[in-house]
């Protein structure tokens, strides 16, 4: 039977499709700007008759109506990285969090600690051979579909074809929803004048030939600009932008130095708008690959001057970081920053960088704090910090002591916030007073 007859025969509506869900299941939701909203509208629809459906991604751009409290009984969401579209929900009770990091979740699929009844993907048109592209987003979602019992498939003609591995066959589907409509977007952040601060702070540890772990968000997207002058920057990373297409276009972005994959933007997945994945269609520079591959500290480190830049919510005058949470009120994830601080850490030249405001809330908290809060996560040890970046200035910590750390970290701190800092550290005697008073009076 040709490829073309099986696709024909396996069209259904998306209510068809979504038969396949019965209660007790697990169900994985492609995340990111890939989501299937088609399918997660016709899941919805099926609620009345469901109960006790466990739902499964990392962050999604689109809704997510089955944390609602309404949805109790029916869905219970299981994040393996918070989105604010379900934050609220897993900090009062209707949903999970799993933490992890980001390069061992598809274990879980393949080992069956967390196996998969129905996948829900998004992915494009076949093509002569009767491949369709996951696009903008290999990540968790190729493995999966290889490990679920029933892959349910939105052939969606926006979806753009990217190379990699980024390819399921028209057999390995089981039913297809055929759709037309935008893809999720990601909202370009705000970039503000502190983001920028810290991004020119960031940018002067970034040299000619680095390969950079790009994320989005503010400071992300306020680096990138201050790169304009440097040469044959490279990109290995978990996700990329559309932050990155001017020094693309530019000839900035080239990896013609990488020893690792050269000449090619290695990533999982893209966010960004409709722009952007008009950009990645059939652009044989990136090359997509699933998180098992793209956050493994091992590839990651066999490019030579690797930045992995990560961002943070606390860091503790140990250097110990808080990423995931804010006290024990659970934010966002691991994700993938342990593994890309490892991977750098290990690249010969690699420079792991965590990137953080001073402050929060109009300057009145300070980020950089004695002791974690109660109930705060620590998502990168103090072992494994390197270097901590503020809008005042860098602190290199690695090999350095408890007191060399407290030294450096208050130094980027808030100024209005030092006297407090140091008096901390009178009282633990991690400083003494002479060197507590001189540092003050400055």
């Amino acid at each position: 039977m040709s490829w073309e007859v099986e696709y024909k025969k396996k069209i259904q509506s998306a209510d068809e499709a979504l038969q396949c869900v019965r209660s007790g299941t697990r169900v994985y939701i492609q995340p990111g700007c890939a989501e299937p909203e088609a399918l997660v509208e016709s899941l919805m629809r099926r609620a009345p008759e469901l109960h006790d459906v466990e739902i499964v991604h990392m962050m999604t751009m689109g809704c997510a109506p089955y944390v609602a409290p309404e949805m109790a009984g029916h869905f219970r969401h299981n994040a393996m990285f918070i989105g604010g579209n379900v934050r609220a929900a897993i900090n009062e009770g209707r949903a999970d969090y799993t933490p992890i990091y980001l390069s061992e979740i598809e274990a879980l699929f393949e080992n069956g600690a967390m196996p998969i009844d129905v996948a829900l993907i998004e992915v494009s048109p076949p093509d002569s051979h009767g491949f369709c592209s996951f696009g903008v987003g290999v990540d968790t979602t190729l493995t999966a579909a290889k490990c679920a019992r029933y892959v349910v498939a939105q052939v969606n003609d926006y979806m753009p074809r990217t190379y990699g591995d980024s390819f399921i066959h028209v057999s390995d589907i089981d039913a297809v929803v055929e759709s037309s409509r935008p893809l999720c977007e990601l909202k370009k952040p705000e970039v503000t004048d502190m983001h920028v601060a810290i991004a020119r702070n960031v940018a002067g540890l970034i040299e000619d030939g680095a390969v950079l772990q790009t994320g989005v968000g503010g400071i992300p997207d306020a680096v990138l600009p201050f790169l304009s002058d440097r040469k044959d920057l490279g990109i290995h990373s978990e996700l990329v932008s559309e932050g990155v297409i001017p020094l693309i276009e530019n000839g900035v972005i080239t990896g013609a130095r990488k020893n690792f994959k050269p000449r090619k933007i290695i990533v999982g997945f893209a966010l960004g708008t409709r722009r952007f994945f008009e950009f990645v269609d059939n652009n044989p520079i990136f090359e997509f690959h699933p998180t098992a591959y793209t956050n493994d500290p091992t590839l990651i480190a066999r490019n030579d001057n690797m930045v992995a830049i990560n961002s943070a919510l606390q860091v503790d005058l140990t250097g110990q970081v808080c990423s995931d949470s804010i006290g024990n009120q659970f934010y966002s994830g691991i994700g993938g920053q342990v593994d890309f601080l490892r991977g750098a850490s290990r690249s010969k030249g690699g420079k792991p960088i965590i990137a953080i405001s001073s402050t929060a809330k109009s300057g009145t908290i300070s980020r950089i704090v004695p002791m974690l809060s109660p109930g705060a996560g620590v998502v990168t040890s103090r072992g494994l910090v390197r270097y901590v970046v503020t809008e005042h200035g860098v602190a290199y910590l690695h090999g350095k002591s408890i007191r060399e750390r407290a030294r450096a970290l208050i130094e980027i701190a808030e100024p209005t916030f030092r006297p407090e800092l140091y008096e901390y550290c009178e009282r633990t005697k991690w400083l003494q007073h002479p060197e507590v008073m001189q540092a003050v009076s400055r």
